[in-house]
């Protein structure tokens, strides 16, 4: 049978307390705090490591971010380059189209101005060539049978005209005053007669009745009174052409 000596167990509980007394406060606390402080340590990294990495995630964002800020700008800088270089090219156009249809204005105005020159001086030509034709050929009738076609439309547009038209005429061949009758070619004298002789008859016989020549009139004959002309001539026909020619030209 087992003898338990109790001074033995009660002296190494003592130890026993004693040496976990020291192992406690000389051993386990600093270990314990050693331990600690490397856990703290480890987390200040792992805490440092997280912050660097949650800044380097910004960054990136950040950097994505401005690139794609960036991007955008440079698409909104091109696109506005690309809608001024076309406003630029339409409007280019568009002032190049301009100038064209100007340009081919001008041309069809100065055309039509120089077609129109061209046709007033054709036609002016030919008046000229017809009236040198006419003299010519009136040149060959004799002068009875002209002077006859004349002073017959010179009496017949007098005996026509109104009384009050005609009556005026007569007044300006009073107190001495003189018709002059000019005509293109001079009148022989026997002719010259008989017209004195048929204009008076219309003219009611006042007044000296003269003749004069003047081949500017190509044919026919003027009446001047003293302050009225009544011209019978192929030189008032033409001019009234002409005048004709030239209005119409002004009108266009």
């Amino acid at each position: 049978m087992m003898h338990l000596d109790w001074w033995t167990l009660a002296l190494q509980t003592v130890n026993f307390a004693v040496l976990v007394w020291l192992l406690q406060r000389f051993l386990y606390k600093p270990v314990l705090r050693m331990v600690d402080a490397r856990r703290a340590e480890v987390e200040k990294q792992y805490a440092d490591a997280r912050a660097a990495e949650t800044a380097a995630k910004e960054g990136l964002s950040a950097i994505a971010a401005e690139r794609a800020g960036i991007a955008a700008e440079r698409d909104v800088v091109l696109k506005a380059a690309a809608t001024q270089a076309e406003e630029t090219a339409v409007a280019r156009r568009a002032k190049a189209e301009r100038d064209a249809a100007a340009l081919l204005d001008g041309a069809r105005k100065s055309l039509a101005t120089e077609r129109e020159q061209a046709l007033a001086e054709a036609r002016r030509m030919a008046l000229d060539l017809g009236a040198a034709f006419a003299r010519r050929l009136l040149a060959e009738v004799p002068m009875t049978l002209r002077a006859e076609a004349w002073i017959e439309r010179i009496e017949q547009h007098l005996l026509t005209l109104p009384k009050p038209e005609l009556e005026t005429l007569v007044r300006q061949l009073g107190n001495g005053e003189t018709l002059r009758v000019v005509t293109a070619f001079p009148l022989p004298a026997e002719t010259a007669e008989a017209w004195r002789r048929r204009l008076r008859q219309p003219l009611g016989g006042g007044g000296a009745i003269a003749f004069a020549a003047d081949p500017d009139l190509i044919a026919g004959a003027e009446l001047h009174f003293p302050t009225a002309i009544l011209r019978f001539s192929w030189q008032s026909a033409l001019a009234r052409v002409r005048s004709e020619m030239d209005a119409d030209g002004d009108a266009r």
